[in-house]
């Protein structure tokens, strides 16, 4: 296949729309099912991206939930604990590892992986098509599928799911080109390893990264290289746990950020997995009452009488002292960041989420005041001299 055609652009009134290889060769694609959108093909291929590069880094297979051209999460096949496994929906279940990098990469911020395109590093079993069928999903993109997963998938959203498998031994082309109101842009594409040499460079007086920080600092620049500019990620464990995109201010992209990683954690908080749902609460209804029950407004849009619809009892709220306590807890925390934090604001932030570990590019003017702001409070940070913008 050298060309597909598509519904329309970005949006209906922009056609015709196509995909195409400039230099006449076969896409490097196989459409399984389905019919994928614009958007739809630009997820696939940067998250295709994203975990190949986060396979080659961690030798670990790996998986990402894509939204509008930005992760939603990502993550590797490190094993989960059993709140974890609580918390994903999990629970008493034996993971294979591509099955454990999915869990992990929805999980880390259901919300946003709402209606999101999956892209995994190695070929997609049963147990993982079992997972992504019971999901909200407009299709995945993977280097092949078994036969019980493609004939899971294919009867996904009344037979309409899309199903793309690329080829492994696809290389592109070393310049990238795009048009803007008519005029076309060129550049080399970025091709820059990320790998541990990046973290050798360690100005603050703490100098230790241990082995699993420093794979999540690995999984949080890796992350960053396919999100949209301005934006910081947040990881731990073998997965991001809150990623800041597209913002145009530095300190905002770490407030959006950590505050995700503050809800992932908070989902964690016992009084919240002992929530009383009914039996016959969806998913999605459950993951929105959840983020609403841990937000400051569970009182005036559940307390007031609307909690009937998803409890078998009105629980009990979960105060902001509580909320605070419990984020206490939450540490060694890794932050990534694609250009270089202007002010210590930023690591102030970041503290504040148990952030103890860091990696941006450093080259401010006033690297000294970030530096002396994670000296305040112990964190490691590796300057990588290295910029992440993706546009």
């Amino acid at each position: 296949m050298k060309e597909l055609s598509l519904k329309y652009g970005c949006n209906p009134n922009q056609k015709p729309s196509r995909i195409f290889m400039k230099n006449g060769a076969e896409l490097p694609i196989t459409i399984h099912n389905g019919k994928p959108g614009y958007i739809n093909l630009l997820d696939a291929f940067n998250s295709w991206q994203l975990v190949k590069e986060l396979k080659e880094a961690t030798g670990l297979p790996a998986a990402a939930s894509f939204k509008h051209v930005s992760p939603a999460g990502a993550a590797v096949a490190v094993p989960l604990n059993d709140v974890l496994k609580k918390v994903y929906f999990v629970e008493g279940v034996e993971l294979s590892p591509i099955a454990t990098a999915y869990i992990r990469a929805r999980g880390a911020d259901r919300m946003s992986s709402y209606g999101d395109f999956i892209a995994l590093s190695d070929i997609c079993d049963e147990q993982t098509a079992s997972f992504i069928a019971r999901e909200v999903s407009d299709g995945i993109i993977a280097p092949g599928y078994t036969a019980e997963a493609l004939e899971i998938l294919k009867g996904k959203r009344k037979g309409t799911y899309n199903i793309i498998e690329i080829d492994t031994a696809y290389v592109p082309e070393e310049i990238e080109t795009k048009d803007v109101f008519g005029i076309t842009f060129e550049q080399g594409r970025n091709n820059i390893k990320i790998t541990e040499e990046l973290l050798q460079e360690i100005p603050t007086v703490n100098k230790e990264i241990p082995k699993q920080a420093r794979i999540d600092l690995i999984i949080s620049l890796i992350t960053l290289k396919y999100t949209q500019s301005n934006s910081v990620c947040y990881a731990k464990d073998g997965q991001a746990i809150g990623i800041g995109a597209g913002q145009q201010s530095r300190i905002h992209c770490t407030r959006l950020a950590g505050n995700k990683a503050d809800v992932w954690f908070l989902r964690q908080c016992p009084k919240v997995l002992e929530l009383p749902f009914k039996d016959d609460i969806k998913r999605p209804d459950r993951d929105n009452t959840i983020d609403v029950y841990i937000s400051d407004d569970y009182e005036d849009v559940i307390g007031n009488g609307v909690w009937q619809q998803y409890f078998t009892k009105q629980p009990e709220p979960l105060t902001r002292e509580e909320k605070k306590a419990w984020l206490s807890k939450m540490t060694d925390v890794a932050l990534g960041s694609d250009a270089f934090f202007p002010f210590g604001d930023n690591i102030e932030r970041a503290n504040r989420s148990g952030v103890k570990y860091i990696a941006q590019p450093g080259g401010s003017i006033r690297d000294d005041n970030v530096i002396e702001t994670c000296d305040k409070y112990g964190i490691a940070m590796a300057f990588t001299k290295i910029r992440l913008f993706h546009h």
